[in-house]
Parts: structure tokens; sequence; C-alpha cells
């Protein structure tokens, strides 16, 4: 069984008994969670990047560390250049069940379908994937019933027995039970068996502003379910609390008898209609039994920690020296990652990018990047792009993005916004390594009008006595998902767009809120 730290980035913790929603910031929706022992483990979507289904370890349900990817070999996950932005991998449920650990998710692009994979540890390896080809649905529950019997539920609602070592379905599928009477979209069915009853716990109303939770419950695992009165039992919708969107949840008892749910949620920004720039985050609140029915607190911003909480410590910046023989886990690209595209070996102590597409527009394009996880952040880089061009961009898919590309003597800034693509602003450099940087600035909640953005982007060189010309600043509306559409968030990281292109390190340091900060021993250059 993996034993790792109980920390990462993008948590805040305090000595005083509280914890900071949310508990997995950035792109990390649709979480699955499961017990075993004293760890907790947590699967989340992917989308269109590779690798495929991040996967992170936590002691106490708080603070939690990226201690894999169960599709991280090209066999297990083909994502053709034809894979819309958005599309790809799609709602992982994540179980354990007789010592051996279950993950199902669904792969929505051409030729993908409903998968399994398998392992000892949930660290890996995970097995080649067995499809299930008799399932028309996504996000796949697992639960097995006392008998031995496996059941797959999935959105609709639908529910068919399955042989999960085969995938092979065992009969035809059937209705379950689909929420409230007219609500759009009932999809992510979980499964539990608590005491005498069976639970399906499913979102409702899309997930978008009027996303829910509810549940219904039944003495056996196919029904049939009864509502929950009290249904939606968690829903922001219609309301000015900081989270909106709340859905998508999971269940997981803990180690003390406790109950909380897992869930996605965004943070808006700025004035109407807001806009999320982060993507779908998970969040974590306490849940409570009254008359068979779970209900679910408040989901806020700073909460009550679990009594078992280990005492937070500060998360340092996040900086990779790519001094190791392979990229940390945390590393994403789109679609896929061919080894002759990247490299750790040919320069030691660089990544080395290789390009295929010409730019952020193309599907293929040689990209290795992070998940933006803070409101306000600064990430900066240092390339060398001698034989090539490359940079550091900020994508949510490819017609919007905004970069800061070094080449052919030049630094310049591009903006795509859907059909416009602007050269924003060149510099002349000299030859040889340069240090690029690119900060997200928070806007203040202070000074509210309708039309505020919800935070700027500045571009800019660094210079080699510390001083920083900033060529651009862009707003952030435009790289969100209220603009661009979609289910993802901001990724930030290196491409190569011609030739091959080195860098030395990234790092990656949350900020202070607010535009105005930071700017002390800057020049300002004019976009």
């Amino acid at each position: 069984m993996a034993r790792t730290r109980a920390a990462a980035a993008g948590v805040r913790g305090w000595a005083d008994g509280t914890f900071a929603n949310p508990v997995i910031a950035g792109l990390h929706p649709d979480p699955s969670v499961c017990r075993v022992g004293g760890d907790y483990y947590l699967a989340c979507s992917s989308f269109e990047y590779f690798p495929g289904v991040p996967l992170f370890h936590s002691r106490d349900l708080v603070h939690w560390e990226q201690i894999g990817n169960v599709l991280d070999r090209p066999g297990q996950l083909d994502l053709p250049v034809t894979t819309p932005a958005s599309a790809g991998v799609y709602a992982p449920t994540l179980r354990q069940h007789n010592g051996r650990f279950w993950l199902i998710v669904t792969n929505v692009a051409d030729g993908g379908g409903t998968l399994i994979c398998t392992a000892s540890d949930p660290a890996g390896p995970w097995s080649d994937p067995v499809w299930v080809p008799g399932l028309a649905g996504i996000d796949p529950d697992l639960a097995w019933g006392d008998d031995g019997t496996c059941w797959c539920t999935y959105a609709g609602i639908e529910q068919v027995r399955i042989d999960p070592w085969t995938g092979q379905t065992l009969g035809r599928p059937r209705r379950l039970w689909s929420g409230a009477p007219g609500a759009q979209a009932p999809e992510a069915p979980h499964l539990y068996q608590v005491g005498g009853y069976w639970y399906l716990l499913i979102a409702e109303g899309g997930t978008e502003r009027g996303h829910a939770v509810s549940i219904a419950r039944a003495t056996a695992p196919d029904g049939p379910y009864e509502p929950c009165p009290a249904n939606p039992i968690l829903t922001h919708r219609g309301t000015n609390k900081p989270i909106q969107n709340t859905g998508h949840a999971d269940l997981v008892e803990a180690v003390d008898g406790s109950w909380w749910m897992v869930l996605l949620g965004v943070r808006p920004g700025g004035g109407t209609p807001a806009w999320h720039v982060l993507g779908r985050e998970t969040l974590l609140a306490p849940v409570t039994w009254i008359d068979g029915w779970p209900v679910v607190s408040e989901v806020a911003p700073v909460m009550a920690a679990p009594s078992w909480t280990a005492r937070p410590v500060p998360v340092p910046p996040s900086r990779d020296d790519f001094d190791d023989d392979r990229l940390h886990p945390r590393w994403a690209s789109v679609r896929s990652r061919p080894a002759d595209s990247w490299s750790l070996a040919e320069r030691p102590g660089w990544l080395t990018l290789r390009a295929r597409g010409a730019s952020l527009d193309a599907p293929d394009i040689t990209f290795v990047g992070r998940r933006q996880q803070h409101l306000s952040c600064r990430v900066r880089t240092l390339i060398d792009p001698t034989g090539g061009c490359g940079g550091l961009a900020v994508r949510l898919d490819e017609r919007h993005h905004y970069e800061i590309e070094a080449g052919d003597g030049q630094v310049r800034v591009v903006a795509r916004i859907g059909s416009v693509l602007s050269m924003v602003a060149t510099r002349p450099v000299a030859a040889g390594p340069v240090r690029l940087r690119v900060e997200a600035l928070d806007s203040s909640r202070e000074d509210w009008y309708p039309s505020k953005g919800p935070d700027v982007l500045r571009f800019g060189v660094e210079q080699a006595d510390g001083r920083v010309v900033v060529l651009a600043e862009l707003d952030g509306r435009y790289l969100s998902t209220e603009v661009a559409g979609g289910f993802t968030g901001r990724v930030i990281g290196m491409y190569a767009a011609s030739g091959t292109v080195h860098f030395d390190w990234l790092d990656y340091e949350p900020r202070e809120h607010g535009t105005g900060s930071d700017r002390a021993g800057e020049t300002i250059v004019a976009p």
C-alpha cells in the first residue's frame, strides 16, 4: 500500500482547526474517493489532457498529494488529434474491493468508450483497460452486492450488472431513478450500502449554476428507489455564495465514523455573469445522518477541519528544475506526449521540447503544463530558444489562449480569442536563454461593477538586473469557461512552436490577491 506525505500545492490549512476549500484547487473536477484503513484516495476527470485521471492520496481528507495518473501509458489512453477540447476522459469512479483497486471511467473521444483499470497499489502501475462495450452512457459507477454481484450505474440514470474482469454486461440495462421531475442532466451516480439501505446519489440540474446533488434509497441495489424528501440535499443555485456550481459528489466514511462529501464547485469572480477561470475544483464538506438521510453542511471557503486533521505546514513555491529522470505526475500535455517530442536526458537538467504543431491553435502542440491552482499566481521559466521557437502559455483550449514566446531574436505576446488572433506586443532580446514570466492577478472584490473582469494576465521578461519588463496586460475573462465554453480550466506551461527549445526550470508561486500587488521595481513597457 502506498504511503505518502499529507501535503499538496494549492491547499491552505491552519492550526486553528480550519481548512480552506477547495482542498484540491484548479482543474480537478468530478472527484471520486475511497478509504482503505487510514488512507484516502481520490481520482478526477482529465478531459483532453494526458496522462489521464490524476490520482491523489491523503491521510485526513484535507491535505492531498498527487501520487500518479491512472492512464499514464499510450496503450491505456489514445486521444486522437480529432478529440475536441473538453472531450476525452470523463468522471471516474474509484473503489477498493477484495483487496484490489478498481477505476471505471468513460473516454468520449472517437474510438473510446467505458473502460475499467485495476491495481494492487493506487500509486500504480494500473492495468491496461478492460472495455465495457455494452455501456452507452457516461459517469459510470461500480458497486458490489453482498452476493458478489457487480452493479454498474451510469448517467441517465440506468444500471446493469457487469463482470468487471471482462467488461461483459449481464442482462439489459434498466432505468432506476432520474432525480427531480423535469430536472436536466441526471448524472454522476454513486451507489452505497449503509445500514439496511442502498443509497443512490446523483447530480442534476447541469454542471453550471443550477447544479445540485440529490439522493434516493432502496432496500436492494436495483431498487425501487424512494427519493429523499429534502432533495436536493446540496445546491448553491440562486445564492450569492462565493462557491458556485456545487455538485457531482461522492461520499466517504472517515476513520472515526464521521461522513464526508467530496464534490466539485467553482470560484467565479468579476462582474456579471461572473467568470470562473480555474475550472471546476474539488471541495470537501461534512455530512451527518438524520432519520436515515444524509444532511450536508455548508460548503464554504473556510471550514472546520476533521478532528484528526494533520497539523498543516506552509506550502512552498512549486519549482521543477527537471533534474529527475521522469516528469512529476502533475505535468500534463494536450492529447498525447509522444516520446520523440520531449526529453529530460538530451540536455541534462533541462526539459527539451521538439515542435509538432506550429502554435497553440494546433491540436498536436508540444506542450507540458500544470493546472493553475490559485486566483493570483506567478509563473516563471528560463528558456533557451536557440534552436527554435517556444515559450510560456496560458491555455484554456485551441481557440482561447495567451502566450509569451521567444525565438528569432524577439519576445512576443500573442492572444487568441475565438476567431481573433493578435500579436499584442514584441521586444527584441539578445541571443541565448531568456526568462519569461506570466502573472495572474485576481481582481479586487472591493470595487465591484457589472462589467469588471475576473483577473488580469501580465506577461513580461525578467532582465539580468532583476527588473521586469512588462510587455502586456490582458483581460482574463477571455480565458474563462463562461466565454470559451466547455468543462476545463486554465493550464499554464511550456511549449515548442518550431524546432527544438530547452527549459532549465519552471517556478509556480501563489501570490496575494489584487491587481495592485508586486509592481515595485518593475519597468512597465506599453504594449
